[in-house]
């Protein structure tokens, strides 16, 4: 992991993950209700929405509004039972992917082998990668060299030099709890990430209206990766239009 030069944000990037939420249906609404909002608006940071795989559909969206997908197998098709591959993503010109989410690493015990086995299958599809990345609270209580030793090791196999990655950092223990990381943790943890790897990088952990300003006012957050607080389109809303005047 090499030091670049450095790379020009030129908008903040607000990104939502429904995980198991909502239905085909109201996911058809709010999207057409934020494509029509960016539009209105005016607004030109990247955003992007990531439903259910029940959920994804021939979507017309402005172009920095982009419709992802939150997980799928590192195929085209074939007999995996439960999985999608690129055969039903295509249907629907999905390019953009969520890889190792926590919630996928600790709770469904995708290993990091099977995590860059993906990755790697993607990124030689070219599509745009949202990797996460975080430690779970007792790596954090055991201090800083352990949690970055503990996030270093989840990049065993992921090229860091791919031109459509961008990373997002979430501490384990702040998702979907409530409990945000300090701002001095979140800053902290950024530099020295940014420092080794040069690329956008989100924050993610219980970001919500209320706090998603001061999040993005920190050095080296450049956007936001949202569970929660995202489902509800007119908080949504107002965290884009946020997002905007940062």
């Amino acid at each position: 992991m090499q030091e670049e030069m450095k790379q020009t944000i030129e908008h903040k990037i607000i990104a939502s993950n429904f995980k198991t939420n909502h239905t085909r249906k109201s996911t058809g609404d709010f999207i057409e209700n934020i494509n029509s909002f960016l539009d209105e608006e005016d607004i030109k940071n990247e955003v992007y929405i990531f439903p259910t795989a029940t959920s994804l559909d021939n979507f017309d969206t402005v172009k920095n509004l982009e419709v992802g997908v939150q997980n799928a197998y590192f195929v085209q098709n074939g007999s995996f039972t439960g999985e999608i591959g690129t055969q039903q993503l295509d249907e629907f010109e999905i390019k953009t992917i969520l890889i190792g989410h926590s919630e996928r690493r600790h709770i469904l015990g995708e290993t990091q082998k099977e995590i860059s086995l993906k990755y790697n299958f993607y990124k030689s599809l070219g599509y745009k990668i949202i990797y996460c990345i975080g430690e779970p609270l007792e790596v954090k209580e055991a201090g800083l060299t352990e949690t970055l030793g503990y996030i270093w090791e989840q990049f065993d196999g992921i090229d860091l030099n791919y031109e459509n990655l961008i990373l997002a950092y979430e501490p384990v223990w702040a998702i979907g709890t409530g409990v945000v990381a300090k701002i001095e943790d979140i800053a902290k943890i950024h530099r020295k990430i940014k420092k080794k790897i040069n690329k956008p990088l989100l924050y993610g952990g219980s970001v919500k209206v209320d706090n998603i300003a001061e999040v993005l006012s920190v050095p080296n957050v450049d956007g936001t990766l949202i569970g929660t607080a995202s489902w509800d389109i007119d908080n949504f809303k107002k965290m884009i239009k946020i997002t905007k005047e940062k």
